[in-house]
């Protein structure tokens, strides 16, 4: 809903709308319709009425929008009105298309997104991150599992879907800006309840960053659990991936040499995850636990994982890892998972429940191209605290 009237802001905002595919509700006057008000997946409130708002109900979602930055009463009336954000056109026009865009998905909080990397190879890594996908489809999530290693020979093949039809990641090469979530996950192939992006048999082995920070970002905004399978040499595209990462998984044998290579890799994972915990594969040649492996790479320990009788048999048998529940690492998957999304602040349930604010903002976009409103803000639009401090 738009609620101003300020001929050059709605016309800016109509366009916006337009742009993001949603169809808007103007409001030429203050206050708007009590249910109308309420029942908004997102309010756009210009400043030229906000002072005719003040009696209105608190509710989520509104955003107070102007185009005067010395204007400094604005904070007040945002305070005022209970606005979530203030915003100045056209400087913050990048990231208001986007929250427009994401109401009128229906976008939520984003997905718990994994990172699995192996500290050697051979090290399992692609089986784990696997074993996650299916384990959290098969709970009932909404799951996108992503091959980001173009050599790892392909998740689809992994999961016994390579003849599954959809889109592999040449497909998707040249996506820039912002792809419709659902569109995405509708034209990826579907393996186990689970929608999955890997490689095709060709000889493509790179993908642009931009491709990789859009597919991404379009896989993580409908919530659930993405996993991402990652290379242990952290290319550009492997780089960005992280960046979206909420927690990585390093997947390292108990043996001497496999902790020597894991460190360098945990090295380079470091400087852009800072949650990087390890899984320790055993058993150990020279008896080594797996919390003795994790305190020599510093790490903390996420579980151990045991062999796992028959994997070979069922991966040609086209059994994904992890479709034993109750062999090894269907046991670790769910122990993990229940653990990392209360963490999270998603529970146990399908259901997705909302964040904590640490969550909503790491999910903040990066793409706002405004100027800062307030010293230190990176560019994003102002919030507002009850004190009346732009935050």
């Amino acid at each position: 809903m738009i609620v101003t009237e300020d001929d050059e802001l709605i016309e800016a905002l109509l366009k916006l709308c337009a742009a993001a595919g949603a169809e808007p509700y103007l409001v030429c006057g203050a206050p708007p319709p009590r249910q109308v008000w309420e029942s908004a997946s997102l309010v756009l409130v210009g400043v030229d009425v906000a002072e005719r708002m003040s009696g209105v109900p608190r509710r989520p979602g509104v955003v107070l929008v102007g185009s005067d930055l010395d204007d400094g009463g604005v904070w007040q009336r945002a305070v005022s009105l209970g606005a979530e954000q203030v915003v100045f056109l056209p400087d913050c026009e990048p990231w208001l298309l986007d929250r427009v865009a994401d109401a009128a998905e229906g976008a939520g909080a984003p997905a718990l997104t994994v990172a699995v990397l192996g500290g050697r190879g051979g090290a399992g890594a692609s089986t784990l991150a696997c074993a996650l996908a299916v384990t959290a489809a098969r709970e009932g999530r909404r799951t996108v599992l992503v091959d980001v290693d173009p050599l790892g020979g392909g998740l689809d093949v992994l999961l016994g879907g390579e003849e599954a039809v959809g889109l592999r990641w040449p497909d998707l090469a040249a996506s820039r800006g912002r792809v419709n979530a659902m569109e995405l996950e509708q034209s990826l192939p579907r393996v186990h309840r689970l929608a999955a992006l890997s490689w095709d048999r060709g000889d493509r082995l790179t993908i642009p960053v931009e491709a990789v920070r859009t597919v991404l970002g379009a896989a993580r905004r409908r919530g659930g659990v993405v996993v991402l399978d990652l290379p242990r040499r952290i290319d550009a595209a492997a780089a960005e991936a992280l960046e979206q990462a909420d927690l990585g998984l390093l997947v390292v044998p108990g043996e001497l040499r496999a902790m020597a290579a894991s460190g360098r890799v945990a090295a380079s994972v470091g400087m852009r995850l800072s949650d990087l915990r390890a899984v320790v594969r055993g058993p150990s040649p020279s008896g080594m636990t797996g919390e003795e492996v994790a305190r020599g790479l510093r790490l903390p320990l996420a579980g151990e994982l045991g062999p796992e009788p028959g994997l070979t048999a069922d991966l040609e048998c086209g059994r994904p890892p992890g479709a034993r529940p109750k062999g090894p690492l269907g046991r670790f998957c769910t122990a993990f998972l229940t653990e990392a999304l209360a963490g999270a602040g998603l529970g146990t349930g399908p259901a997705e429940s909302a964040r904590g604010t640490h969550r909503a903002a790491k999910a903040g976009d990066r793409s706002a191209g405004g100027r800062g409103f307030t010293r230190g803000d990176g560019g994003r639009p102002g919030g507002i605290d009850d004190g009346g401090v732009a935050a």
